[in-house]
C-alpha cells in the first residue's frame, strides 16, 4: 500500500513538473526548432516570396553561393567585424570588471553608466550614434574634434572608417553585460589564494597573469563564445547606421541574408546563407568548447 502511495506521489510530481516546463518546451519547438528545420528545407528549394513559387533544387543554392562574390565579401566582413568586436569587448570588459570589483569608491555610479547601453534599445542606440557620427561639422563628434583643429572624417560613408565606427558602436552597446558577468567571477575568486600571492611578493602584473587570469579563464571562455555568436548575428547596427555601405564595406552575412530574403525575395538562397552562418557559428562554438579544459583552470 505504501509503495503504491509513493508511486502515485512520484507520478503526480512528474506530471506537475512536465506541466511547468510544457509552455517553455512548446515555445522552443514553435519558435526555434520548427523555424530552424524550415530554414534547412528552404535552403534546398528555389523559393520566391514575391511570386509564391517553390521548387526543390537540392544543393543548387549552395553551388550558387560558392560562386557568389557578395557572399565571399559578406563572410570576410563578418570575420573582420567579429575580429574587431570580440577582443575589444573582452579586454575592456575584463579590465573594467577588475576595477569595479576592487571595492573602490564611486563604482556604483560607474556600473550604472556602463550598463545603461545594455538596457537601451538597439535601434535607439544605432540612431543616436548615426547622428553623433555625421560627416562634416554637423556631427557632434566632428564638431568636438574641430575645437582641437582636427578635421573629422565622414565616419559612416568612408570605406576606411565605416567598419571601425560600427565596431566601436557595437562594443559600447554590449560592454556592460560582459562587465557584469566578469564582475561576478571576480567577486567569487578565492581571496586566500590572492592574499597568499601578495604575501609572497607577487606584483600587480604577476598577480593578474599568474593568479587572477587563470582563475577567470572558464568565464573568459564562456564570454568569448557568447560574444562571437552575438557579433556574427549583428543586424540592427549595420542596417541603421550604414545600410551595408559604403560599397558593401559593412555588409555582414546577416545583412546579406536580409537583402536576399526581403529585397530580392529569394528565400531559398537566403536560407542557404543562413545555414552556412549557422554551421560556422556551431563549428567555432564546438572548437572553443572542446579546447576550454586545456586553457581553463577549475578549482575543483
Amino acid at each position: 500500500m505504501r509503495m503504491q502511495t509513493l508511486k502515485a506521489s512520484h507520478r503526480r510530481e512528474a506530471i506537475i513538473g512536465w506541466a511547468f516546463i510544457a509552455p517553455q518546451m512548446a515555445g522552443f519547438i514553435i519558435f526555434v526548432l520548427l523555424p530552424l528545420a524550415s530554414v534547412f528545407v528552404y535552403s534546398m528549394q528555389e523559393k520566391n516570396l514575391l511570386f509564391g513559387t517553390s521548387l526543390f533544387t537540392g544543393l543548387e543554392n549552395f553551388r550558387l553561393l560558392a560562386k557568389d562574390p557578395l557572399f565571399a565579401k559578406s563572410l570576410v566582413n563578418t570575420l573582420i567585424f567579429s575580429a574587431g568586436v570580440v577582443p575589444l569587448n573582452l579586454v575592456f570588459s575584463l579590465l573594467l570588471a577588475l576595477y569595479l570589483g576592487g571595492g573602490r569608491t564611486g563604482t556604483r555610479f560607474v556600473r550604472g553608466i556602463i550598463f545603461l547601453p545594455v538596457v537601451t534599445s538597439g535601434v535607439a542606440w544605432a540612431i543616436v550614434w548615426k547622428y553623433l557620427l555625421q560627416g562634416g561639422d554637423a556631427g557632434p563628434v566632428n564638431a568636438f574634434l574641430s575645437f582641437f583643429g582636427i578635421t573629422g572624417p565622414n565616419w559612416l560613408f568612408e570605406k576606411g572608417w565605416a567598419m571601425s565606427s560600427v565596431i566601436v558602436t557595437r562594443v559600447m552597446k554590449n560592454l556592460g553585460m560582459n562587465v557584469l558577468i566578469f564582475m561576478g567571477a571576480v567577486l567569487n575568486m578565492p581571496g586566500d589564494v590572492i592574499e597568499a600571492a601578495r604575501i609572497d611578493g607577487a606584483k600587480r602584473f604577476t598577480l593578474f597573469f599568474k593568479i587572477k587570469l587563470p582563475l577567470l579563464m572558464p568565464t573568459v571562455m564562456m564570454v568569448t563564445i557568447v560574444t562571437i555568436i552575438g557579433s556574427m548575428r549583428v543586424f540592427d547596427t549595420i542596417k541603421l547606421m550604414t545600410d551595408g555601405g559604403p560599397e558593401g564595406s559593412t555588409m555582414v552575412m546577416v545583412y546579406y541574408i536580409y537583402h536576399q530574403a526581403f529585397r530580392m525575395f529569394d528565400t531559398g538562397f537566403a536560407s542557404a546563407l543562413a545555414v552556412v552562418l549557422f554551421l560556422i557559428v556551431l563549428l567555432l562554438t564546438v572548437i572553443q568548447w572542446v579546447t576550454r579544459k586545456r586553457i581553463s583552470y577549475y578549482e575543483n
